[in-house]
């Protein structure tokens, strides 16, 4: 039967790569391929949708949706006054387009090291990358694959202190902070970032080369002079980032060691978001016109955003409780290598398999974390390889990040993906596993 089972979890998962590939809903699509799961388990379908199913999604929802919200309410603020466009233009206007690719995934790292979320991150930069690419008669093709470079992999997983969720979800099954294993933390931002941007500028070398140009997008229109912005207005992209970092990071050690709160991970993020749109609202007063609508847009974001997660979490709740699963389980606790290996193998697979990066990883921590734990091994080290190995083959072809990235640019897979794949997906892996096996010997 376990062997049935295990065949029903590939039909199931290999099921919800293709129909989310080809661009339906995973709010259907997840409960479908969990009905698959269940069938070849053996399991009552109305029971395990009713029951695993949905208690997977709701208690996704009732953990995370405060991140959720606030994350979407902040980025959407950050961009609706012109905050983020600023500070933006204002590196911009420091590197110049003849570092065209820096001048994009620079505010990339930026913005996402100061909370915005990466969906948010994607619509803020394309239009200016846009201008960028376009000033430097660089193919526009190739802007996706900056874009994508600088925001889905280096500050989202890697950097220390990120409020990414991808970076607080492994705190609490390891009672980490969003600090967990520095070193090892920014030996894999540099591992990833080096010849990621190797890469990318040898591809754009490579088009100047082929004598290939710059061609208007139909779609595209610039949106200029619809926010009136003072010159220094790019502070106010800048000081709500440094805010949320520093509340995240540092205010909870400092409350802790006074004896006033003792806040986990999810209050921290919380109260450093909270901070970063009370900042940035101060700092717009003129614009509260816009920043009412912002809250709502990014209220209304914050739904779509948690709910194909959440469905992809509850896909996984099934998985786990078929006889399969059991095999699987095996399979990676009894990997060759350190315990650090088999999580970053495991987190690659599920994180792969749901196309999403917080809810593969959520699967695989809820069904291995307890075991990771009582082997011993340095918990910091788990949070961060957990967190590194999130975001790799979750930007596979039907990744919801990677499907918003190319409709916003109104480009191709075939012309974009294979840029995005190589810096995003095919060297993130790559560098979790080293540091697995490396930091593997030490504990």
């Amino acid at each position: 039967m376990s062997s049935i089972s295990l065949i029903g979890i590939v039909v199931g998962l290999i099921l919800l790569i293709y129909l989310a590939y080809k661009g339906h809903s995973i709010v259907w699509v997840a409960p479908v391929c969990a009905a698959v799961v269940a069938a070849f388990g053996g399991l009552s379908l109305l029971d395990s949708y009713l029951g695993n199913y949905m208690e997977g999604v709701a208690g996704y929802v009732v953990q995370w949706f405060p991140a959720f919200f606030l994350g979407a309410v902040y980025g959407k603020i950050m961009d609706m006054t012109g905050s983020a466009r600023s500070l933006a233009n204002k590196i911009v206007s420091l590197i110049g387009p003849k570092f065209a690719l820096l001048a994009v995934v620079l505010p990339c790292l930026l913005m996402t090291y100061g909370g915005i979320s990466l969906f948010v991150v994607v619509f803020v930069i394309y239009p200016m990358g846009y201008a960028i690419y376009r000033e430097a008669d660089l193919p526009r093709t190739l802007l996706p694959g900056a874009i994508a470079f600088g925001a889905f992999c280096i500050t989202m997983t890697a950097i220390p202190g990120t409020p990414q969720i991808q970076n607080i979800i492994p705190t609490t099954y390891y009672g980490t902070t969003a600090m967990a294993a520095p070193v090892m933390g920014i030996v894999g931002a540099i591992l990833i970032a080096v010849p990621g941007y190797i890469y990318l500028d040898w591809r754009i070398r490579s088009s100047r080369k082929k004598g290939l140009h710059f061609e208007e997008d139909p779609k595209h229109k610039d949106l200029t002079g619809d926010l009136k912005l003072s010159k220094w207005h790019w502070l106010c992209g800048l000081i709500p980032l440094i805010v949320v970092v520093l509340m995240l990071n540092v205010l909870p050690g400092i409350l802790k060691n006074a004896g006033i709160a003792d806040w986990n991970a999810n209050q921290s993020i919380v109260v450093a978001l909270l901070g970063g749109i009370a900042v940035t609202c101060l700092m717009n007063i003129r614009n509260m016109k816009v920043i009412l609508p912002a809250i709502s847009a990014g209220a209304d974001g914050s739904l779509t955003a948690i709910m194909n997660t959440a469905c992809a979490v509850g896909f996984g709740s099934v998985v786990k409780i078929v006889p399969g699963f059991a095999l699987l389980k095996g399979a990676m606790l009894n990997m060759p290598g350190s315990i650090l290996f088999s999580e970053a193998v495991a987190v690659n697979v599920l994180a792969g398999a749901t196309g999403s990066a917080s809810g593969g990883m959520s699967i695989a921590l809820e069904a291995l974390g307890p075991q990771y734990l009582a082997t011993g091994a340095n918990p910091e080290y788990l949070h961060r390889i957990a967190s590194l190995a999130s975001g790799g083959l979750d930007t596979l072809p039907h990744n919801g990040a990677v499907l918003t990235l190319l409709a916003v640019s109104n480009c191709k897979h075939k012309e974009s993906y294979m840029d995005i794949c190589v810096t995003s997906c095919i060297i993130p892996v790559v560098v979790s596993l080293i540091l697995a096996l490396v930091w593997g010997l030490f504990i």
